[in-house]
C-alpha cells in the first residue's frame, strides 16, 4: 500500500472508532501508532513515544487550560449563574420572549468566566428551564435558547478551545480573547433578534412580557457584583499587560474561590466536585493532544497533508471558495466529532494551507487569528447542529418531558443566524480583527 493509501486509511479507522463510540483520545492513538508503524517501524514509534507525550504535556502554555477550568468550577459550584440569569431576567422580562433572551445572556455572561460550553448549558439551564416552563414557555422553544446560548462559551474567553487553537498555532492568546468578542457579540444579538421574531410569528411560544420594577432590577444588580469583579480584575489585567494569560487564570482562580467563601456558597464537597471536576476534564484534553499527536505524527510520515496542501494549492478557485468548502467540512465533521477533536485532528493540516493562500492581502498573525475565529464559530454551529449537537442532548438530558426532535426543530432559527454571521465573518475580516487592532 502507498503511504497515502496509509494515511487515508488511518483517518478512515479514526472515525470508524468515534461512530462506534470509542474514546476520542484512543480513537485517534491506536490508528495512529499502527499507521505509524507501518510507515516506520516499530522501534521508531517507541523512539517517538519516548520523547513526545512529555513534550506535550509539558508545555507551559499548557497549565492556562486547567486553570481556567478551575475558576469555572469554581463560578459553577459557587453558584454564581442564578444571579446571572435574574439579572438579564429583570432587564429583558418587559420584552415578549424576554425570559428566554435572558437566558441567552446568562450563558454568554457565565461563558465569559467558566469557559466551559457544556457547563454554561447544563449550569444555567437548570436555574433558567423550570422557570420558563413554569410561567409558560413551549419546550421547544426553551430548551433551543438555552441550548443555543451555551453554544457561546466555545468562543468566548476563556474558551478552552480557543486557547488550545492558540497554542497549537503558536499565536498570542491575549490577542485571540479580543478577536472573539465582536464575533461573540454578533452571536448574541443574532440569538436574541432569532427569538424576537419566533415569539412573533409563533405567538403560543412564549408567554406574554412581564416588565420587572426598577427596585427589582436593582436588586438583580446588586448580587452580580462578583462576576463582574472577576471578569474585570481577570480580563482587565490581561488586556492592560498587568499580567500574562496564565497568570491571570491563576489570579482568576483565587479570586473565584475567595469570593465563594465569603459569600458562604463554597463548602468541602463543593471544593472536591470543583477539583474533581477540573482533574477529570483536564486529563481528557491532554489524553486528547496526545492521541491528536500520534495521528497528526503518522499523517505527517504518509505526506497525506503535503498532498493535499499540494492539491489544494493547484486548484483553479478562488481562496474564498476553499474557504467555504473548510467551513462546510467542518460543519459536517461536527456531526461525529467534538469541538475538541476537530480543532486538535484538523489544525496541523488545515492550517498551513490557509496560511499559503492570499486572503484580502492580510498579514499571516492577522489571517491565523481570522481562521481561528472562522473555525470556533463552525464549532458553535456544530453545538447544535443535527444528527450530534451536544448542547441539544445535554438540554435533553434536563429537561426529559420534551422530545429532542422538538430541540432540533427550535434550533432552526439560531441557526439560520449562524449561518448568517459565518458568511459576513467570511467576507469581512475586519469584524474579527478591529478590536485586536483598536487594543494592541
Amino acid at each position: 500500500m502507498s503511504t497515502m493509501g496509509i494515511g487515508l486509511t488511518m483517518f478512515c479507522g479514526m472515525l470508524v472508532l468515534m461512530a462506534v463510540r470509542v474514546p476520542i483520545a484512543i480513537a485517534m492513538f491506536v490508528p495512529g501508532a499502527i499507521g505509524y508503524t507501518a510507515l516506520a517501524g516499530w522501534l521508531p514509534l517507541m523512539a517517538h513515544l519516548k520523547g513526545a507525550v512529555y513534550g506535550r504535556v509539558s508545555v507551559y502554555d499548557l497549565s492556562v487550560i486547567p486553570l481556567f477550568m478551575l475558576m469555572g468550577a469554581f463560578a459553577v459550584q459557587g453558584g454564581l449563574s442564578k444571579a446571572l440569569f435574574e439579572f438579564a431576567n429583570a432587564l429583558l422580562g418587559r420584552f415578549k420572549g424576554g425570559m428566554a433572551m435572558a437566558g441567552v445572556l446568562a450563558c454568554a455572561a457565565f461563558g465569559s468566566i467558566s469557559g466551559s460550553t457544556v457547563a454554561t448549558t447544563a449550569t444555567i439551564a437548570q436555574v433558567a428551564y423550570p422557570e420558563m416552563r413554569r410561567i409558560g414557555y413551549s419546550g421547544r422553544l426553551a430548551t433551543a435558547a438555552l441550548a443555543t446560548g451555551g453554544t457561546m462559551g466555545v468562543l468566548l474567553p476563556p474558551s478552552v478551545t480557543l486557547m488550545v487553537y492558540a497554542i497549537l498555532t503558536e499565536q498570542n492568546i491575549t490577542k485571540m480573547f479580543l478577536a472573539a468578542y465582536v464575533p461573540a457579540l454578533l452571536a448574541a444579538v443574532g440569538y436574541l433578534i432569532a427569538i424576537a421574531v419566533v415569539v412573533r410569528v409563533w405567538p403560543d411560544q412564549a408567554p406574554g412580557a412581564n416588565p420587572a420594577s426598577a427596585t427589582d432590577v436593582l436588586r438583580a444588580a446588586s448580587r452580580v457584583w462578583p462576576i463582574l469583579t472577576i471578569f474585570l480584575v481577570v480580563f482587565g489585567g490581561i488586556y492592560g499587560g498587568v499580567f500574562t494569560a496564565t497568570e491571570g487564570a491563576a489570579i482568576g482562580t483565587v479570586l473565584t474561590f475567595v469570593i465563594t467563601v465569603l459569600r458562604g456558597d463554597m463548602d468541602r464537597q463543593r471544593l472536591s466536585a470543583a477539583i474533581r471536576t477540573t482533574a477529570q476534564t483536564s486529563g481528557m484534553i491532554f489524553l486528547i493532544f496526545i492521541g491528536a499527536d500520534m495521528i497528526n505524527a503518522a499523517l505527517a510520515l504518509s505526506q497525506l497533508p503535503a498532498q493535499l496542501a499540494d492539491l489544494v494549492g493547484h486548484l483553479q478557485l478562488s481562496p474564498l471558495v476553499i474557504m467555504a468548502g473548510v467551513m462546510v467540512f467542518y460543519v459536517l465533521l461536527g456531526c461525529v466529532m467534538d469541538e475538541m477533536s476537530m480543532i486538535l485532528l484538523t489544525v496541523p493540516t488545515l492550517f498551513p494551507v490557509i496560511m499559503g493562500m492570499d486572503f484580502f492581502g492580510l498579514a499571516p498573525a492577522d489571517k491565523a487569528l481570522w481562521f481561528g475565529i472562522l473555525i470556533l464559530t463552525v464549532c458553535e454551529i456544530g453545538m447544535i447542529f443535527p444528527p450530534v449537537g451536544l448542547n441539544v442532548y445535554i438540554m435533553n438530558g434536563l429537561a426529559k418531558d420534551v422530545p429532542m426532535s422538538e430541540t432540533y426543530k427550535g434550533v432552526v432559527p439560531f441557526l439560520v443566524t449562524d449561518f448568517l454571521r459565518l458568511g459576513l465573518l467570511i467576507g469581512f475580516p475586519v469584524i474579527t480583527l478591529w478590536l485586536v487592532k483598536a487594543l494592541t
